[in-house]
């Protein structure tokens, strides 16, 4: 067991110069394995839309599969930050439809915090959840939710009107109280100037090493989501790989009759056996 990474610490990282690190995850047993190798936070992000259900965009998530997979992860997770994604549609309505979900996801999901896309048009949203007692995380530059008024998965922030609302979004969700703030798909440059003037954390993913952490999709850094990866990906094993060799070698050997061996099956006494002749 190590130290639990609460709010706090991820603010005493940014003021030491600490790189932090985040990771998704949507079940137990990863969540569990992830926890266990040490990083900083893990983030159940809607992004389980694609990687779990098979969904083309975060879009059609729901707060039932969030909370769902939220609680899932939260029993594997011991040490590190768990941060809930806030589904597409749960706190874009109104203020009060923004804090009975976040509450939802601290109560049924087991999340420590959770984390919501937008900058200056949130605030609302993000001032009321803080103001209830819940950390927020915000995330702002490619919002994955907002994919159909961006047209694509697009670099956001590359003119200067667009850069110069991304440090105003920064510092708006900073003044409402959000712990940490995302930025996806923005220019490196741009993240870092954003990470300067900001006191608290910036997790990149995609938006270069001048962040204070980095965040990934799991399945994305282990190989194992092969229908679509990023530039921004760095693949660290090729787990898809290992994972199809596995299975091929189960298929050959339950075909050729070879497994099961004698060490995996359990006995039964020849007495007992003799009377059911």
């Amino acid at each position: 067991m190590g130290k639990k990474n609460t709010v706090l610490t991820f603010q005493q990282a940014k003021e030491e110069g600490k790189k932090l690190t985040m990771l998704t995850a949507y079940d137990y047993s990863t969540a569990k394995l992830i926890d266990e190798a040490g990083v900083n936070s893990i983030l159940v992000g809607d992004s389980l839309g694609n990687v779990i259900l098979g969904y083309d965009d975060t879009i059609p998530v729901t707060m039932e599969d969030m909370i769902h997979h939220g609680a899932a992860v939260s029993r594997g997770t011991k040490d590190a930050l768990l941060v809930v994604d806030m589904p597409f549609m749960s706190y874009q309505v109104s203020v009060e439809d923004a804090l009975i979900n976040a509450g939802r996801l601290m109560k049924e999901g087991g999340a420590d915090a959770v984390k919501l896309e937008g900058g200056v048009r949130v605030v609302p949203q993000i001032k009321a959840i803080t103001e209830a007692g819940i950390p927020v995380c915000a995330h702002i530059g490619m919002t994955p939710q907002s994919v159909n008024t961006f047209g694509g998965f697009k670099v956001q922030g590359k003119t200067e009107e667009a850069a110069k609302q991304m440090i105003e979004d920064a510092l708006a969700v900073q003044e409402v109280g959000a712990f940490a703030v995302v930025l996806e798909c923005v220019p490196a440059a741009l993240a870092e100037l954003v990470t300067k003037k900001l006191s608290i954390p910036t997790i990149g993913i995609g938006a270069g090493a001048g962040c204070d952490g980095q965040v990934l999709v799991y399945a994305d850094m282990l190989g194992m989501y092969s229908d679509f990866v990023p530039k921004f990906v760095k693949q660290y094993a090729k787990l898809g790989d290992v994972m199809k060799d596995a299975i091929h070698g189960y298929i050959d050997e339950v075909s050729q009759g070879s497994f099961p061996k004698e060490e995996h099956t359990f006995k039964i006494s020849d007495d007992v056996l003799e009377k059911l002749y």
